[in-house]
């Protein structure tokens, strides 16, 4: 029976997110300067991540076997790694734009009126998608951990994991369509 919840909270969170998100895309809360964005959405995603983990995960865990000092390292592991991730994710973004080629002779820079602003402009196709994809495999799978180990100490706990994953996926899968699209 467990292993049933976990199967279909699991594919509720997962997929369910992705067509949530691509509906509030379709309705326009995410193409738009004047709309709802995902950039607006990310306090509720994080808000509901910190909620279950604070107020549900931790608990629970301090129910268990292992001893505060542990817990509390693990969670301060965590979090510094993925602040530096997140800083090394800036900085690499901050890096990766090309500088456009100088104009050949015969091609002259006034045969065409180009507005430059730091930033080189590739309309063609691009790699990041790839990046986009294999990134939220990754992230999908620590989702579909954390929704089973939640549903392995309780069934309301796992209930509680498995919603707030689908409140936080839906803005990040929004990011993600846009990315691709």
């Amino acid at each position: 029976m467990t292993l049933i919840a976990i199967i279909l909270a699991t594919l509720a969170a997962g997929i369910g997110s992705v067509w949530l998100a691509a509906l509030l895309m379709r309705l326009g809360l995410g193409g738009r300067a004047d709309s709802v964005g995902p950039q607006h959405l990310l306090s509720l995603a994080a808000g509901a991540l910190l909620a279950t983990a604070f107020m549900h995960l931790l608990p629970e865990a301090f129910e268990s076997q292992a001893g505060a000092h542990d817990l509390f390292a693990t969670l301060l592991v965590g979090v510094v790694f993925f602040f530096l991730l997140d800083k090394a994710e800036l900085w690499h973004h901050g890096h990766e734009h090309s500088h456009p080629a100088p104009a050949p002779h015969g091609h002259g820079a006034h045969d065409h009126a180009h507005h430059d602003h730091g930033h080189a402009h590739h309309h063609g196709p691009r790699a990041g998608g790839w990046a986009v994809l294999t990134g939220d495999s990754v992230h999908c799978f620590g989702d579909g951990i954390l929704i089973a180990s939640a549903f392995l100490a309780d069934i309301r706990l796992g209930v509680i994991a498995a919603v707030s994953v689908l409140a936080h996926e839906v803005p990040h899968h929004m990011g993600d369509l846009v990315v691709l699209r």
